[in-house]
């Protein structure tokens, strides 16, 4: 039975989450307009810990959303992941960013396409069926009117997202779900974190890094 600290700062949302065996057992977030990460994230942690009643010391491992994302959010979020793990001498687990929307999609479709904002009309997006999985790799892409019209064409798609308001707006397909105010979050993270946990899915503490996918400005 893992005791799990959940850091998801991937998007706006600042978001810490303590889990013991894949359960959420406390839970603190903050989607401020601004990235609030610096100043919140610490303060997150103490009163998560502090509302789960366990300490530092408890902790078998830290899971970490690893992106795509915000390149400020990011860096805040595994600065303090490895930090925490170098000081604790304790796995990191690194969680795709898009696998926690997934995990946010309830029954219902067959096909879960989530979407962050990359700026303009591109976003980071991959794709995942009603299981879960992942069937088509992450990537930064421009949408169109016909983007995604080969998983429309015969499924309920749900797309999900802060990016999926730039889809919503040109996209007229009936088979298309829009969860457009859904942002990433650590509760959803507990269960992935547990199952990389149970495989012993790690990632080097001094060698990882966050998954940026393409440059991008600061903000």
């Amino acid at each position: 039975m893992a005791t799990i600290l959940c850091l998801e700062t991937a998007t706006t949302n600042c978001s810490v989450a303590l889990s013991v065996n894949g359960s959420v057992i406390a839970f603190k977030e903050d989607d401020s307009a601004g990235y609030s990460h610096a100043e919140k994230l610490h303060v997150f942690i103490d009163e998560v810990l502090k509302e789960g009643k366990s300490t530092m010391g408890n902790l078998d491992a830290i899971a970490v959303s690893k992106g795509p994302g915000s390149y400020t959010g990011l860096r805040i979020g595994v600065s303090a992941a490895k930090g925490l793990c170098y000081a604790l001498d304790i796995p990191l687990i690194a969680i795709p960013t898009l696998a926690v929307l997934a995990a946010s999609v309830e029954e219902g479709s067959t096909v879960i396409i989530p979407m962050l904002d990359a700026r303009r009309m591109e976003v980071y997006s991959a794709v995942f069926n009603d299981d879960k999985q992942e069937i088509r790799e992450t990537k930064a892409e421009i949408v169109f009117e016909s983007s995604f019209a080969e998983y429309l064409s015969n499924n309920k798609v749900t797309f999900v997202g802060n990016g999926v308001l730039k889809f919503k707006e040109i996209c007229g397909d009936a088979n298309a779900i829009f969860m457009d105010e859904i942002q990433p979050s650590s509760i959803k993270m507990a269960v992935l974190a547990e199952q990389k946990y149970k495989k012993n899915d790690i990632v080097d503490v001094a060698y990882f890094e966050p998954f940026y996918l393409k440059d991008f400005k600061i903000g």
